[in-house]
């Protein structure tokens, strides 16, 4: 069983910064995309950012030019560098790992972490 484990979020004043990191454990062959979700208080959840297995990545707009996504493949482990933090970035934090096998022929399968609270206090 494949599980995914945030950590690094908190509480944290505009303009400050916080990194999170996610790792993926358990029987993994490979995974392709791996991403940052933020649902906010009452709303749907929203893709943040995105990261490739070749480490292509993509943005939400909002977060464009403030927020980094990186990733450890070795490591099978995720990574959100936010930066210039807004009161509007605020919300709980999900990964998402997409397309992981297990084992090299077995059926791919998305699976998502427990979710970490980000607070930004203006």
């Amino acid at each position: 069983q494949v599980q995914l484990v945030e950590s690094g979020g908190g509480l944290v004043q505009a303009g400050g910064s916080l990194r999170l990191s996610c790792a993926a454990s358990g029987s993994i062959f490979s995974i392709n995309d791996m991403g940052w979700y933020n649902q906010a208080p009452g709303k749907q959840r929203e893709l943040v950012a995105v990261i490739t297995r070749g480490g292509r990545t993509n943005y939400a707009d909002s977060v464009k030019g403030r927020f980094t996504i990186s990733r450890d493949n070795a490591k099978n482990t995720v990574y959100l560098q936010m930066n210039r933090l807004k009161p509007e970035d605020t919300g709980v934090y999900y990964c998402n790992a997409e397309g992981v096998r297990e084992f090299r022929f077995t059926t791919p399968r998305d699976y998502w972490g427990q979710g970490t609270q980000v607070t930004v206090s203006s």
